[in-house]
């Protein structure tokens, strides 16, 4: 099992961008001095739910700031990006970090920035297959034009071409994007807001689609969750239930649609809790079943977890480091038996208060 985290730099209450940035980076250093598999940033615009504008440019950052970990984009937003602009980034990087780069890239939502940027509701709801066709045809071809409906272009070199592809991973919350990856033979990244039964459906449908294109039916897919390590389940639940509504009720409330169209925000305490019974949530070993568990539901091997739910520097510190030191040799448990054991020793946690 592969264990790496998930930064979101999400902007808590009362907290200034800068120390949302401060703390994000901080847990990305740390997980590589702790022996941790991968980093992974997260890309938002215009809202305090994450800080981060471009996950490429952070990776950048991240990348000159550390030694072997990892690092990947979770994802970078192909729908509001030129996809040549982005294959260019992703080559550099890959090449500049001896291949330590990942290119996660997603449809992104009906959100402002398609007015900002441009493109519109028809590039989230058609452009998508064209974008991600385009980027791919730039890491792998010596030259490259194009003629669609969204993108026209003469040939050009492709500079800089790396002498390998860097990896491309693809964001999936609907089973057409899951079909649009496996038809390309693309690894899957799956949310934190969705269980293993769900992600276990998306795998069965990737893996059939696969095979249906000729693909290959094996990928590293990729499970995003929440982790935080305590002493007791308890304990470590209720370090997020203090932070994480208030983070999750700013965050949510920002976003605009381009068109103004109602939307349905999650209740901040529900989704908290959600988030606390889905994933590694607890003690250590409660921690390990459920990775194990997941791991055994799922078929998938790769996490990344996002360890700033505290809201706070020093606490996140504590929980990388807990993460690395105490989880991870217990891992990885016996698939059947983790999931049998996580199922039979994690009691529900009390009701959330106020």
């Amino acid at each position: 099992m592969r264990i790496g985290t998930f930064v979101l730099a999400g902007q808590y209450p009362g907290q200034s961008d800068k120390e949302a940035l401060q703390r994000a980076l901080r847990s990305a250093e740390l997980a590589d001095e702790v022996g941790l598999d991968s980093v992974w940033l997260a890309e938002h615009h215009f809202v305090p739910y994450g800080v981060v504008p471009s996950a490429a440019t952070l990776a950048a950052l991240v990348l000159g700031r550390t030694r072997r970990v990892r690092v990947g984009t979770a994802v970078s937003v192909l729908t509001t990006g030129h996809p040549v602009a982005l294959g260019e980034q992703a080559a550099l990087l890959h090449m500049a970090s001896g291949g330590r780069f990942t290119l996660g890239v997603g449809r992104g939502g009906p959100w402002v920035d398609l007015e900002v940027f441009g493109g519109g509701l028809a590039a989230l709801e058609r452009g998508f297959p064209e974008s991600l066709d385009l980027l791919l045809r730039w890491l792998r071809e010596p030259r490259v034009g194009a003629d669609g409906e969204r993108y026209a272009f003469r040939e050009v070199d492709v500079v800089p071409r790396p002498a390998e592809q860097p990896p491309v991973m693809v964001a999936c919350t609907s089973p057409e994007t899951v079909r649009l990856a496996a038809w390309r033979g693309l690894p899957m990244l799956l949310g934190m807001h969705i269980g293993d039964e769900e992600k276990a459906e998306m795998v069965a449908l990737w893996r059939k689609t696969a095979a249906e294109a000729g693909q290959d039916t094996e990928a590293e897919h990729v499970s995003a969750g929440v982790v935080q390590v305590g002493d007791s389940q308890s304990e470590a639940v209720e370090v997020l239930r203090r932070a994480l509504p208030g983070w999750l009720r700013q965050g949510l409330a920002a976003h605009r649609t381009v068109d103004d169209r109602a939307r349905t925000m999650r209740d901040p305490l529900a989704y908290t809790e959600l988030l606390c019974e889905l994933h590694p949530v607890g003690p250590p070993q409660l921690c390990a079943d459920r990775l194990a568990a997941t791991a055994e539901r799922t078929g998938i091997t790769r996490f990344a977890l996002l360890v700033e739910g505290s809201g706070e520097l020093a606490a996140t510190e504590r929980n990388v480091r807990r993460l690395a030191d105490e989880v991870l040799p217990l891992l990885p448990a016996g698939g059947a038996e983790a999931a049998a054991r996580e199922t039979a020793v994690s009691s529900p946690a009390a009701p959330a208060t106020g």
